[in-house]
């Protein structure tokens, strides 16, 4: 044969066993792994390292190995081809190593978020440092995939970086604010997936979905997913609610605005009325102690210094419905969730009776539920008590007023 053709039989004979040795390589591999893990259910991190993702990554390795130690073996291939179709297959080698180290990380993740299904996602999340060991792992292998093809040492490209450095930092400025970002939200525990966030300025406004190297996924209430840079979270403030998930208590902050020129001082008629309600016993029973107290000249409380038995139906609105708080089933009594019922500094609109409580629930519509019934409830209650509340009269209001005037006076 002439030279050329050996060298050209020599080539195909190559690629033909390199290309059957990856095949024959991973059907090993593939078998004898699974019949060791049928024998030994318990291997600790080995079903990862072993994985049958990683082992197929592992055999595309060895074509390029081949090639490598078989090359020199051709007869009558030119030196600068023998070194160029070498150099090759090096990047070759480095290539698929990457991508088994690439594929291994992703595996590392995947059985972490496994372990303890989503309360390791959320509370420990790797998945930040995960991509920077790949970014790591794509930076090194580029480096020695180029060194491989231009047939140079590793440590001369690396020389060269470090003139390179201020560009490089410039363009991977937002990767490492953001992984020194993610390490203090990480180690703080500021945020986890799952999490109920607002960050206004962000236009963020729901639950995190993923927590990356580079961006965190929020989903609004709408469905629509706001993207966040990491390090925005620690440049800028944002507020979680997990604090109130795990009180097991929602707040109520709720202001009635009274109308001020129904507030006066309760008749007797009205007192007698309002004893029948059971939820003012105690209110009434603390007066009558402080009467008795003052009829036999002791020393009486600051709160009952001035005329003791002179009580507004204000004053007993916001006995009841702190009363009625107290004996709602849907109101938390735990220790921390405090319960308040005051008035407020006066307004143009009214005298502002605040309700602050918990439910004892952090459901939304649950929530939502109880607040209801709390408001209504008292607004329906109020003119028993000969309040009302305050209301600006609308135009149509007016016209109404305005018709049946004209129509009393034409009749």
């Amino acid at each position: 044969m002439e030279p050329w053709a050996q060298a050209c039989t020599g080539l195909v004979l190559l690629a033909l066993l390199a290309l059957v040795s990856r095949f024959v390589v991973q059907g090993v591999l593939l078998h004898f792994v699974r019949l060791w893990r049928r024998a030994m259910p318990a291997m600790g991190w080995a079903p990862i390292l072993l994985h049958d993702h990683v082992l197929v990554r592992l055999a595309k390795i060895v074509p390029s190995v081949v090639v490598q130690l078989g090359i020199h073996w051709v007869q009558h291939l030119p030196p600068n081809a023998t070194k160029a179709i070498g150099n090759l297959a090096t990047a070759l080698t480095v290539y698929h190593v990457v991508r088994v180290v690439a594929t291994l990380l992703g595996e590392i993740n995947d059985a972490h978020d496994r372990h303890d299904g989503p309360k390791a996602t959320q509370t420990h999340s790797i998945k930040s440092y995960v991509q920077l060991a790949k970014l790591v792992a794509y930076i090194v292998g580029a480096l020695l995939i180029a060194a491989a093809i231009m047939d140079r040492s590793p440590l001369l490209l690396l020389s060269g970086l470090g003139a390179m450095s201020a560009v490089l930092m410039l363009v991977f400025k937002d990767t490492i604010l953001s992984f020194v970002a993610g390490v203090q939200i990480a180690s703080n525990d500021m945020m986890r997936v799952g999490d109920w966030i607002e960050m206004p300025q962000a236009g963020a406004d729901g639950f995190v979905v993923d927590i990356a190297l580079n961006t965190v996924k929020v989903q609004n209430w709408d469905k629509t997913i706001t993207t966040i840079p990491t390090w925005r979270l620690m440049t800028e403030s944002f507020k979680n609610w997990r604090g109130m998930f795990q009180s097991g208590g929602r707040r109520i902050m709720r202001s009635l605005l009274v109308d001020a020129a129904t507030v006066h001082l309760l008749t007797p008629a009205e007192r007698q009325n309002l004893a029948r309600i059971r939820l003012l016993d105690g209110f009434w029973s603390e007066r009558e102690g402080l009467l008795a107290q003052d009829g036999q000249g002791g020393v009486l409380p600051p709160q009952a210094a001035v005329a003791p038995d002179m009580v507004t139906n204000l004053a007993a609105f916001k006995a009841y419905a702190y009363a009625y708080l107290q004996a709602h089933p849907g109101i938390s009594k735990a220790p921390g969730m405090f319960m308040l019922v005051r008035t407020l500094e006066p307004t143009a609109t009214g005298v502002p009776l605040q309700l602050f409580c918990y439910t004892a629930t952090t459901v939304w519509v649950e929530y939502e539920g109880i607040q209801g019934d709390v408001i209504d409830h008292l607004i329906g209650v109020l003119p028993q008590f000969g309040l009302a509340l305050y209301q600006r009269s609308s135009d149509q209001g007016s016209r109404q007023i305005a018709q049946a005037l004209a129509h009393g006076e034409h009749a």
